[in-house]
């Protein structure tokens, strides 16, 4: 008997065994219950998400003879013939390799003729997104009114790239991600079946590396068991796919943490060596530092042991949240360098060395005040000293003018506005950035600590940050993104449409200060031009 590949052998029958898409399986089932099946579905998602499992199973269910609650009973003759792929009436076509006109043509021609067992003649055009601008505009007439006895079911990982047409002729269900516990548990029922042993770590693994796509999850299941290993477990299937063990993670990112640029290269050389792919080196790392700021923000972390819990603790007392997040950052920028490079090992070395250099992240780590500190301290420390006389500084008048107004105004006026900043505090501000916890937004949630919001006038809010706002904070601030979730949240509460505008203190004083003025004097400064009041 010819070998089947595992998910093909443990497809779902029946739309109760589907896992993660439980908002479409019920629908569907209410629909053939009550009789009002549509003549034509999209299904749109990700790879491995259950698109044609979906529709293999309702292509099924509408012609069973002995349908149950929705379900096909995949006993009578009907469904032994569609099961076996013996039954003429439903008709499965890859739109990625029959993409013309003639195709399309050919299955408006068939729709005229009667099924010949079932009930309906059912089309599944799979990669539907493929089909020629041609092919399209022929099956248009067909696909808004087909024969009774017709209905079609079309797939696609790219709606976007359908004609609005097409999308206006469909009842269009979305397929999220499986979520990884649905994932490991579906993984367990496999092994329990196919009698696998099989650890928790290693099912976890298996279910984060599949990223929502059961079907990758179960290749890679089926890799593990091609080994030939009697038990498969995390290290394991760490080997199989080239990911580099934790140990060699934690101590890649301690080096870069503790500017040891020796011991980075010579960890990634014994990495290099044992065959591991830069890429996932790179994957583990982001992700690495990642969980160090979550557990920093958060303490909650649920996919390691006490023993790695302890060492991310301990590398998350070494590093502050804005180095960890100008790491994330750098790496990220370095993920997408290596995908367009013949280079990969240079640029990630380079990297490396880069990251071990405290001028590299200087400017992030301290904010402005704590950087005037230190000049000041410097200039204090060679005045006293002897090294810079009086005169040599009185030699250069122009550049005391330029730096005695920046020293005065960030300096003791900063601190005055830090420690004495009244100004009208909005009370929705922590639920904002709660929610942007649950979204798992960590970077911009870390930049937002510390942070008050302010009304500024009926139209903005003004986010406050009360420790300054650095250049990194800032770049992540006004990501387009960023701002759009901000705002989309800030109105949420206020019950209207919303401006943002981010602020230091020196900024929040001086619109707190622009608000007590009268009209006029608003609109005057507002305008920017002379203007005389003349009272009558």
């Amino acid at each position: 008997m010819a070998y089947t590949a595992l998910y093909r052998k443990y497809r779902p029958l029946k739309f109760e065994d589907m896992v993660g898409q439980e908002h479409i399986t019920r629908t569907i089932r209410n629909q053939i219950v009550a009789g009002r099946v549509g003549h034509a579905y999209l299904l749109n998602g990700g790879r491995g998400t259950g698109k044609t499992t979906t529709a293999k199973i309702l292509a099924r269910a509408v012609n069973c003879l002995n349908p149950q609650d929705g379900e096909p009973c995949n006993e009578c003759e009907i469904c032994k013939a569609a099961l076996t792929g013996a039954l003429t009436d439903i008709v499965e076509m890859d739109a990625a390799s029959n993409n013309s006109v003639d195709d399309i043509r050919a299955i408006r021609d068939e729709v005229n003729f009667l099924p010949t067992l079932a009930k309906y003649r059912v089309y599944i055009i799979d990669e539907v997104h493929m089909l020629s601008t041609g092919a399209f505009n022929a099956l248009l007439k067909t696909l808004e009114e087909p024969p009774s006895h017709v209905k079609f079911i079309l797939a696609t990982t790219e709606p976007q790239k359908l004609p609005a047409t097409i999308l206006s002729r469909c009842q269009r269900f979305d397929f999220k991600k499986i979520s990884n516990e649905d994932i490991s548990s579906r993984l367990q029922y496999v092994c329990d079946q196919s009698k696998i042993e099989i650890t928790k770590e290693a099912l976890k693994l298996i279910a984060i590396l599949a990223e929502g796509a059961m079907r990758d999850a179960l290749s890679i299941l089926e890799r593990c068991l091609q080994e030939g290993s009697q038990k498969i477990d995390e290290n394991f299937v760490k080997d199989l796919v080239g990911i580099p063990k934790l140990a060699f993670i934690s101590q890649i990112i301690k080096a870069i943490i503790e500017y040891q640029v020796e011991n980075v290269l010579k960890v990634v050389e014994e990495v290099e060596n044992q065959g591991k792919d830069l890429q996932n080196l790179l994957w583990e790392l982001i992700k690495y530092t990642k969980d160090i700021l979550v557990w920093k923000t958060s303490e909650k972390l649920e996919i390691y042991n006490e023993e790695e819990l302890k060492q991310i603790q301990e590398l998350a007392q070494k590093v502050s949240k804005e180095r960890l997040l100008q790491m994330i950052y750098t790496l990220s920028e370095l993920e997408n360098e290596m995908k367009w490079s013949s280079q990969k090992t240079i640029l990630f070395e380079v990297a490396m060395i880069k990251m071990c250099h405290p001028e590299e992240t200087k400017t992030v780590e301290t904010n402005g005040l704590e950087d005037v500190y230190t000049r000041l301290k410097t200039l204090e420390t060679k005045i006293n000293s002897g090294i810079v006389s009086m005169q040599s500084m009185q030699a250069q008048p122009s550049e005391k003018k330029v730096k005695e107004p920046k020293i005065g105004s960030v300096g003791k006026a900063h601190i005055e506005q830090v420690s004495n900043l009244q100004i009208e505090k909005l009370d929705f501000w922590p639920k904002v950035i709660e929610a942007l916890k649950e979204q798992r937004k960590m970077m911009l949630v870390s930049n937002l600590m510390n942070t008050v919001a302010t009304s500024l006038n009926d139209m903005t809010i003004g986010i406050v940050f009360q420790n300054g706002l650095t250049p990194f904070a800032k770049s992540i601030m006004e990501k387009p993104e960023n701002v759009q979730e901000l705002t989309r949240l800030v109105s949420i509460e206020c019950g209207k449409e919303m401006r943002i505008k981010f602020l230091d203190c020196q900024d929040a004083i001086l619109a707190q200060k622009a608000k007590e003025k009268s009209p006029e004097e608003q609109v005057v400064q507002e305008l920017d031009i002379p203007v005389n009041m003349i009272e009558e």
